[in-house]
């Protein structure tokens, strides 16, 4: 059995004296293990590092077994993420979510989203975006995906403020008036195409609502809890915007999804 793909490493841990065990999020072959002959040698410690992107061939003699890979370099991001508690954080919390699908399994769609985030994770708001752009992706490839296209009660897709708690459907500020405390707040930003650099309060408010549907279909079911790397990404989100000026602003668009 061989493949060759594209992939940004999630982590490794060691292997005997010499090797390393890599953890890859790939481009057409989901999240993969493989084992790096000579990985924690001087030459190749600086490359198997988390948030590297890499190109791999993977072997084995029979598809369940471990593998071998070769690793070749494609582009080095660890040493910039080290630096910024936003970006590191931010790549912790995307491998504690993609720890939650099943291995091997392909999902496209997170490899370029996190691809996206790892570009642009010196601004902080638009990788906050990004990140929460990310769960509502995951608890759609979880099988708990939410509708916010158009409200619940009148089909328009024009006004959109809350999700209901219970369909996991958008509901228009109108419609969702009397019932306004029971439902959740949907940041404006969250319906839109572009990446906008949505404001602080917006960002927190729609990691709450993700929060809500992480907790009832996903880590409550599982006995896990919310991964510490969340706490940890917000909380820089927070200290790194509490302080800026214009904070609050929303800034001019920017079309940077895939």
């Amino acid at each position: 059995m061989e493949w060759r793909d594209e992939g940004i490493i999630l982590g490794t841990r060691r292997h005997g004296e010499t090797s390393a065990i890599l953890e890859l999020m790939t481009r057409e072959h989901g999240r993969h293990l493989g084992l790096v002959r000579g990985g924690r040698s001087r030459r190749m410690q600086p490359l198997l590092q988390p948030g590297n992107r890499i190109d791999v061939v993977w072997r084995a003699r029979m598809d369940e077994h471990l593998g071998m890979m070769q690793v070749e370099p494609v582009s080095f991001a660890a040493a910039r993420l080290i630096e910024q508690p936003v970006a590191l954080y931010g790549l912790q919390l995307a491998a504690a979510h993609l720890r939650l699908l099943p291995e091997r399994d392909p999902h496209q769609n997170l490899f370029e989203i996190l691809a996206v985030i790892l570009e642009h994770c010196e601004d902080t708001l638009i990788a906050g975006e990004l990140l929460l752009r990310f769960e509502v992706l995951m608890l759609e490839e979880l099988g708990f995906g939410l509708d916010l296209k158009r409200c619940a009660a009148t089909g328009s897709d024009q006004d959109l403020a809350y999700v209901s708690p219970k369909s996991g459907r958008a509901v228009s500020r109108e419609a969702g008036a009397p019932w306004a405390d029971k439902l959740l707040e949907m940041p404006p930003f969250m319906v839109s195409s572009s990446v906008r650099a949505a404001s602080l309060a917006e960002i927190m408010a729609a990691f709450r609502l993700t929060s809500f549907f992480f907790n009832r279909h996903v880590w409550e079911p599982r006995a896990q809890k919310a991964p510490e790397a969340r706490d940890g990404f917000l909380s820089a989100v927070s200290r790194s915007l509490s302080n800026a000026p214009g904070q609050g602003r929303v800034v001019q668009e920017r079309t940077v999804l895939p």
